[in-house]
């Protein structure tokens, strides 16, 4: 005799429900994490095209060579990696190109460690790093232009 283990039809329905409201705040989590991530390197693009001479001279400040040039790559990374990541378009190859600009730009700017504010920078960056490869990792979730394919 085959004992036969029916599951209520309710108990199906309430974790459908459930894995669907857990779906739903995962994409709403996503959308947040990408909002907040991205903010950061699009106000900072901005300000350097608002203020090219200020950043140029900062640059020449630490040493750095064709601080034009540079100035150019950093506006360009920062801003479309930062619209990539926000829209949900390519997230991960715009939390790529933010972190190839935001791993030299640490290295460079804040590793000055006796300086408390320098320190506090740099693991700031540690930080958005680490969020940065959460969408390498994950994606863009749901809620995007266009999804990421998994990994």
């Amino acid at each position: 005799m085959k004992l036969k283990i029916v599951t209520p039809v309710s108990d199906v329905n309430s974790e459908n429900v459930q894995r669907d409201r857990q779906k739903k705040l995962n994409n709403l989590l996503s959308l947040a994490a990408r909002v907040l991530l991205s903010a950061l390197f699009l106000m900072s693009g901005i300000n350097k095209i608002l203020n090219p001479a200020d950043t140029q001279q900062y640059m020449a400040s630490y040493g750095m060579p064709l601080t034009g040039l540079f100035l150019m790559g950093a506006i360009a990374l920062e801003l479309a990696g930062g619209l990539s990541v926000l829209l949900g378009y390519k997230a991960r190859w715009g939390a790529i190109a933010l972190i190839i600009f935001l791993i030299p730009a640490t290295l460079i700017f804040h590793t000055n460690f006796a300086d408390q504010m320098q320190t506090i920078q740099f693991m700031k960056n540690l930080a958005i790093l680490g969020g940065l490869l959460m969408i390498v990792q994950s994606g863009s979730g749901d809620i995007a232009i266009k999804r990421d394919r998994a990994l």
